[in-house]
């Protein structure tokens, strides 16, 4: 064991009832450090966090805290040990004030026993200054964006004295800004002398905020990098998935057809101008732009999710009418949201009910009557032939992995014909082994005749993956470009704000 090594891991392991999670994971996390964790979905991070916070127990194994070890029972005993995990579902109580939160199950009491809101407003505002936090201590929380909401979490495990803070995937919902922001309080909570452990799949975040990295695959541990300069992009894809980052997004090349859709002087909420472009059959069509640069306002309004001001569409060389995504579907159009828990996922319904919710209508008798045996083998054909990671078609959906979500949500869409898909932020939150499973779907479809608009703030995705890319910039295309005139110079260079 390194000396220097505050919290010690050792040969921890983890089954659940026919899966092993994790086995014989042993590295150390130091003081003063940001320890990134990294590896695809299922890959055993979030169980290993679940066990450092006291929500599993261990099968195996042990956990050293300043060389002594520890065992936590509950999250509660965690906490007392000074362990915090901030989980991309924050444990907040919206209806609650930001200092009640702050201070949740030990709210400061006067002689008589009822709160001391004078003393709770107080100690608040020293923990909200703590991270520089501006919000006031007695704002419902519900009015606070997510940014906000994750600051006053992140003031909640500091009041409770945390030495360890664990964040999970902590900039899925947040803007460039507040990225920003967050890596500050990251780099402020360093130098206090806090662990830090990061996961996060995107891979550019790990290399700006963490001073350590371990790499996790099929819940064993492949390798701790101490030292940053030793990692690179390859190398860490290659430890996750086992294979090159060349890889992940294969990009195939194949011929296109006639002319799908021409968006001709489009207006809109988002939109700064009438805006133009056309997709062909069998062509992806990357759009990049910076967060409010208005892509997922335009893909809003060619499925009819947001109503049109002006302009026309034309789809398969007809004027195609768009005002509710009833007449999209109808018109063989499919839209993936950018926000899968929010817009795309029945969280408590199953993965069959997922898939055929769209489909269901044309297959019912009377379009009344649900003909199970339709819904069940058509969830199953798409289950196989996407290849999504469920014990059954009857498992829940909140159950699945971000990326097999994401495939599932393609089933949907696919068990009708498609012509146009239009697939906002794709593999947001999805792992790099997922990610490569969703590029394949998509070229597949474009070489049947799909034609493919990919919305995604990842750059290197972009030109990845993408036959053609139109840049927005402020509600407005500021350019489109080929394959072979693309590059993260020139299409940056269009997407950033022009200066006075």
């Amino acid at each position: 064991m390194q000396t220097s090594d505050y919290l010690r891991f050792e040969g921890i392991g983890k089954v659940f009832p026919g899966v092993k999670a994790l086995d014989n994971i042993t590295f150390g996390a130091r003081e003063g450090s940001v320890h990134g964790l990294i590896g695809e979905n299922g890959a055993g991070k979030s169980t290993l966090l679940k066990i450092l916070s006291g929500a599993h127990q261990p099968s195996s194994g042990t956990i050293k805290i300043n060389g002594q070890d520890v065992k936590f029972s509950n999250a509660s005993a965690a906490i007392a040990a000074g362990v915090a995990v901030i989980y991309q579902e924050l444990q907040l109580v919206p209806e609650l004030t930001v200092a009640e939160n702050i201070f949740l199950g030990h709210l400061p009491a006067n002689k008589c026993g009822w709160v001391d809101k004078k003393e709770l407003i107080k100690k608040a505002m020293i923990e909200l200054d703590r991270i520089g936090e501006k919000v006031s201590p007695n704002t419902r929380l519900s009015k606070l964006s997510i940014a906000q909401r994750q600051m006053v979490e992140i003031a909640k495990a500091l009041s409770q004295g945390a030495k360890i803070i664990a964040f999970d995937e902590p900039t899925s919902s947040l803007s460039e800004r507040e990225t920003q922001q967050l890596f500050k309080i990251i780099s402020d909570l360093k130098a206090q002398g806090k662990i830090i452990f990061y996961v996060s799949h995107r891979m550019e975040e790990i290399f700006t905020v963490c001073d350590a990295v371990t790499v996790f695959r099929d819940g064993q541990h492949v390798r701790t990098e101490y030292d940053m300069n030793n990692v690179d992009n390859d190398n860490l894809v290659k430890w996750m998935v086992g294979r090159e980052l060349s890889d992940i997004y294969n990009y195939r090349s194949r011929p296109t057809g006639a002319e799908l859709i021409n968006v001709q002087n489009l207006t809109g909420p988002g939109l700064a101008e009438p805006t133009s472009f056309t997709v062909k059959r069998g062509e992806i069509v990357g759009f990049f732009g910076l967060v409010g640069a208005g892509r997922t306002e335009l893909m809003r309004l060619i499925f009819g999710a947001n109503k049109l001001t002006g302009g026309d569409i034309i789809l398969n060389g007809k004027k195609y009418e768009t005002s509710r995504p009833s007449q999209a579907i109808k018109n063989r159009i499919a839209y993936v949201p950018e926000d899968r828990k929010q817009d795309g996922v029945l969280p408590i319904a199953t993965v069959e009910e997922n898939i055929n919710v769209t489909s269901r209508p044309n297959h019912s008798s009377a379009r009344f009557w649900l003909n199970n045996k339709w819904e069940h083998k058509n969830a199953l054909e798409q289950i196989k032939s996407l290849r999504v990671k469920t014990p059954s078609a009857k498992q829940l959906m909140k159950n699945l992995s971000g990326g097999n979500q994401q495939k599932a949500i393609l089933g949907r869409w696919l068990s009708e014909k498609v012509d146009l898909l239009l697939f906002d932020e794709p593999t947001r939150g999805i792992d790099v082994g997922a990610k490569s499973e969703i590029y394949e779907i998509t070229y597949k479809l474009a070489e049947e005749g799909t034609g493919i608009i990919v919305v995604s703030s990842d750059l290197p995705e972009v030109l990845g993956i993408s036959d053609r890319i139109i840049v927005m910039r402020e509600g407005k295309i500021s350019g489109d470009l080929s394959r072979e005139e693309a590059s993260p110079q020139a299409i940056l260079k269009l997407a950033l704000p022009v200066e006075d």
